[in-house]
């Protein structure tokens, strides 16, 4: 099946878009499950200064 030229151009600006999303969206995403999940018993509680300090 061949795509035509008007298709392709439009998955790649969608490609593209999930590219830079995913780039930019992953470092935080895993942040916010850590503080989410909080931290494991014995340790300290998490916060964002405990985390720029560190």
């Amino acid at each position: 099946m061949a795509l035509s030229p008007d298709a392709k151009e439009r998955l790649s600006v969608v490609f593209e878009i999930v590219k830079t999303t995913f780039h930019w969206g992953f470092i935080p995403t895993v942040l916010y499950l850590g503080f989410r999940q909080g931290s494991e018993a014995g340790m300290p509680p998490l916060s964002v200064m405990s985390l720029l300090w560190q």
